[in-house]
């Protein structure tokens, strides 16, 4: 007998819902390539798929990315589209006196955060130690260095 739905202390249920797996078919997955393609953003993929599917979710978007071997390569070679089409508007658009480059500028640091900051944060940690000891030679000439060299 099955365990009884909402039960999680029944056994063979672990409760909670049941997991979706990524059930996209290839024309979809080429659907989602050729949006990708032309710029789409991320947002535009889950409607995608939202209309698809009839339901999505951010966390079941993530999910399929981390657990579904297809769908994270799609999403993957899809990014690399994605940043190339952003990357050429502006590459295109040089000689464009109407371009808006700030508006691309802007677009660039916001969707590719990683590549287009104009602050990097780095952080540092672990102790820093600065002591040189110095020692005269056997001669008396110069002096040698004992740990860091100056």
């Amino acid at each position: 007998m099955p365990a009884p739905k909402g039960n999680k202390y029944a056994l063979g249920n672990n409760g909670g819902r049941p997991k979706e797996n990524c059930e996209l078919t290839d024309e979809q997955l080429g659907d989602i390539l050729g949006m990708m393609d032309e710029g789409c953003s991320p947002a535009e993929i889950k409607r995608y798929i939202l209309k698809a599917r009839g339901s999505f979710s951010n966390d079941l978007f993530d999910r399929w990315i981390a657990e579904d071997e297809v769908f994270s390569v799609t999403y993957a070679h899809g990014w690399i589209l994605y940043e190339a089409w952003w990357d050429a508007e502006g590459r295109k658009n040089l000689k464009n006196k109407d371009f808006n480059y700030n508006g691309w500028y802007n677009q660039m640091k916001n969707r590719f955060r990683e590549n287009w900051s104009d602050r990097k944060d780095i952080n540092m940690s672990g102790e820093l130690d600065n002591n040189v000891n110095l020692y005269l030679n056997s001669e008396g000439d110069e002096p040698e260095t004992e740990g860091n060299t100056v």
